[in-house]
């Protein structure tokens, strides 16, 4: 296991802005839970929707929860670093959240879809992109029918999308696997980047 005091150098001073991605299915949420249980000293990004809360998420730290319209203020007011529509719903990154965690010098980690990590690519080249994905399709395809949390019209839109989104991986810095059964091995792994990033004789300094 990644030693937390071993991420970075005695002079690091740069924060890094990471961005974690992949299709549906492969685990981010569970990736990141992993990293926020190891008390990382990161700000991880809470997004914004417009749709209404599950039974089980809380506001302020699964999601921000706003209405349909407060969101349409938002992008009209261009306090969104990105945002798109989702499976139906409305997800964003506020910009003042990102900005400041940067300004305090902690690294940002953000989980969006394949969509909005080429947004950000394209605002901040010197974010750091990381895709996560499974062994193989099969593997994708059977954590998604695990869910059981949509319909079966839902679900094969799901499917048809990640088999595309696979095809993006190239358009990111590094791959990492989350093997079923081996998430700490894929926390491990993105630790082992971020170090890695931080010892770059000529740090990557994000703009917005």
């Amino acid at each position: 296991m990644t030693s937390n005091n071993n991420l970075y150098p005695s002079s690091q001073t740069v924060p890094l802005l990471i961005v974690i991605s992949g299709p549906s299915g492969v685990g981010k949420d569970s990736v990141l839970q992993a990293m926020k249980e190891r008390n990382l000293p990161f700000h991880f990004v809470v997004t914004t929707t417009s749709r209404p809360p599950r039974d089980y998420e809380q506001h302020g730290v699964d999601y921000f929860f706003i209405s349909p319209e407060e969101f349409a203020q938002m992008i009209e007011a261009d306090e969104l670093l990105e945002h798109a529509i989702v499976y139906g719903d409305n997800k964003g990154i506020s910009k003042k959240q990102v900005s400041q965690a940067l300004a305090s010098g902690k690294d940002v980690v953000m989980r969006i879809d394949v969509q909005g990590a080429a947004t950000i690519r394209g605002i901040s080249p010197e974010a750091l992109l990381i895709f996560l994905t499974t062994q193989n399709e099969a593997e994708m395809i059977n954590r998604l029918k695990l869910r059981k949390t949509e319909t079966a019209d839902g679900l094969q839109n799901r499917i048809t999308t990640a088999r595309e989104e696979l095809k993006r991986k190239d358009e990111f810095d590094y791959v990492v696997i989350n093997r079923d059964d081996h998430l700490e091995e894929a926390v491990d792994t993105i630790l082992a980047i971020i170090r890695a990033e931080h010892h770059r004789t000529t740090p990557k300094k994000v703009t917005l």
